[in-house]
């Protein structure tokens, strides 16, 4: 079974910039996305790829991930997600031989910028820099599954409170 331990964070400042490079243009959207599970088609640069997920909150899920010809993926995205994009850049950050991901989203989730690490092991020690803010790992709101129903641009301004 392939599990991912990830952990999410809220930024605290833009001082991540000065390490990232230019970053890789992101869209994905969901096939299906229910209390179990989440289907997601997602183009990254100039691959593509299905990912099948466990949809339980917090840092532990079952996650699947297979590649698809670029051409299938924009199919899958024009005709059966529409509605449901998630437009993000995502920038690599190395910190003390980790990468955090910064992802920041654009159209229906501007204003969104979340930061990601993976783990090997859910006690592992990672750094934390100063620009890391308040860790959001189990909170669904920040799930972009969550976000294809329920964008950021919706949030009223308490929700967004960090």
């Amino acid at each position: 079974m392939a599990l991912e331990i990830e952990r999410k964070f809220l930024l605290a400042d833009e001082s991540w910039r000065l390490r990232a490079d230019r970053g890789i243009q992101m869209r994905q959207g969901y096939l299906s996305n229910n209390p179990k599970s989440s289907i997601r088609v997602r183009i990254s640069g100039d691959q593509a790829n299905i990912n099948i997920k466990s949809a339980e909150p917090g840092c532990i899920r079952r996650e699947y991930e297979y590649s698809i010809p670029v051409a299938d993926a924009e199919e899958l995205l024009a005709d059966l997600c529409p509605d449901t994009l998630i437009e993000k850049v995502r920038y690599p950050v190395k910190v003390s031989g980790f990468t955090w991901e910064i992802d920041v989203f654009s159209g229906l989730n501007q204003g969104l910028e979340l930061a990601e690490i993976e783990l090997n092991d859910i006690e592992q020690e990672f750094p934390r820099p100063a620009w890391l803010g308040r860790e959001v790992s189990d909170e669904i709101r920040y799930y972009n599954s969550h976000l294809t129903g329920y964008p950021y641009c919706r949030w009223s301004a308490a929700e967004k409170q960090p």
